[in-house]
């Protein structure tokens, strides 16, 4: 059998996005004999997905780009349960309607990244509930659940680790990896579905959609996983101190998206520019080769490439100004963040402790009350140092806004309206 690559594996594997592989030599020969069509899954937890999603978000595209049809798979059915991976309890369980209104959400970034409608390698978005929730379950059981053995999932990462932490794992959690795989099966008996992607935590749940299919429509079925991604310093994508970095511009401004590549570790660049940008290659490898202060310049190419792809290139150039003119010419650019004020709340004067939450800062009155104490809060520049300090009218510049900020990196503006 020819070894040569596919366009779709040796994109994949070049940009480093391949961790496991069921069997990629069959799965190559799939992808270059014929249009394979592949899924990723996404429960909705929350109203946005967030960067620590990007990955999964970025192999479905390469799948498109490279000939091949994607799949959406929404959760709104998976998500009544709960996936168990990676948690250490389980989650909140979330109505119907806080269901509906997340799925509305999450849908709006997937148009930014993939092409839908009616072509053979356009991508289709389909929702698990549609078949998940008319299931009748003891023919469920009858039909699908003997072909999963208790053993076996007891030793799969997500159900050992909270049972190796001592946490509960609830038997509406358990059944999660059965309805996973059963999805799979469905996802191939409607599309032709051969290929289930996803984090390295779904080892497990995607090898028993596998087996499943092969058990039950003598099909074999495909898994490729990607790396778990930490930044250098071993802390989890998508995470700060500030809270998650979504992905919807209502929960997060593009400027601070923006600010959040630019502030990436020196030792995730030249990864995080082969893993979030569309960049070639061979200009990530001269980017990768800069020093010292020069490396600046590459993250700032990270920050307005990977800020493109998700809120449009006009907003990504946007950013890079605004923050061009907050840091290097000390300016105050009025497309910085920004926390609007009743002038009447302005005028009996804001507590600098409020402001700092309501500019998103920080998560606590207490947490602002430490950034204080260590010099760490400024207004219109100036060092903070009395935690009772209010802001009136009179803090207000000549260009009618207070100028907040957290750091050398983080800026907000507040202004009375």
């Amino acid at each position: 059998m020819s070894t040569v690559k596919s366009d779709f594996l040796h994109e994949l594997e070049a940009r480093g996005y391949v961790h496991q592989a069921t069997d990629e030599a069959g799965l190559n020969k799939l992808a270059r004999s014929e249009l394979l069509t592949g899924y990723i899954g996404f429960d909705c937890t929350a109203p946005s997905l967030h960067v620590g999603n990007l990955l999964s978000i970025m192999m479905l595209r390469k799948l498109q780009q490279t000939g091949h049809r994607p799949i959406v798979l929404i959760g709104g059915g998976t998500t009544k349960v709960g996936d168990p991976s990676g948690k250490d309890e389980a989650r909140k369980l979330l109505s119907d309607a806080e269901i509906a209104a997340n799925v509305a959400g999450i849908e709006q970034v997937f148009t930014k990244f993939l092409s839908f409608g009616q072509g053979q390698s356009d991508a289709l978005m389909v929702n698990n509930a549609d078949w998940l929730d008319t299931l009748n379950y003891i023919d469920f059981l009858r039909d699908y659940g003997r072909h999963f053995s208790v053993n076996r999932m007891l030793t799969y990462e997500s159900v050992k680790l909270r049972l190796e932490r001592e946490q509960p794992l609830s038997f509406i959690e358990f059944n999660y990896m059965v309805l996973q795989a059963y999805d799979f099966v469905e996802l191939y008996r409607r599309y032709g579905c051969r290929l289930q992607m996803g984090g390295s935590d779904q080892w497990g749940n995607i090898v028993s959609g596998i087996e499943l299919g092969r058990r039950t429509d003598g099909v074999e079925l495909f898994g490729v996983t990607s790396p778990l991604l930490t930044t250098s310093s071993g802390a989890k994508m998508g995470k700060t101190a500030q809270g998650a970095v979504w992905l919807n511009p209502d929960m997060l401004s593009p400027y601070d998206y923006w600010q959040y590549w630019r502030n990436s570790e020196d030792g995730d660049v030249e990864r995080f520019l082969k893993l979030f940008t569309e960049l070639p290659l061979k200009e990530i490898g001269k980017l990768a080769k800069l020093k010292g202060a020069e490396l600046n310049e590459a993250k700032k190419i990270l920050a307005t490439e990977a800020t493109a792809l998700v809120h449009g290139r006009d907003a990504a150039d946007r950013a890079g100004e605004t923050a061009r003119a907050t840091f290097e010419q000390g300016r105050i650019d009025a497309s910085l963040p920004t926390v609007e004020v009743s002038r009447a709340e302005l005028e009996k004067g804001l507590g600098i402790l409020n402001a700092s939450l309501l500019a998103g800062f920080v998560q606590s009155t207490g947490e602002a009350r430490r950034q204080i104490k260590g010099g760490g809060l400024k207004v219109n520049d100036k060092t903070v140092s009395d935690e009772r300090r209010l802001l009136t009218p009179t803090d207000l510049t000549e260009d009618g806004v207070i100028k907040l900020s957290l750091g050398k990196k983080r800026h907000a503006l507040i202004r009375p309206v």
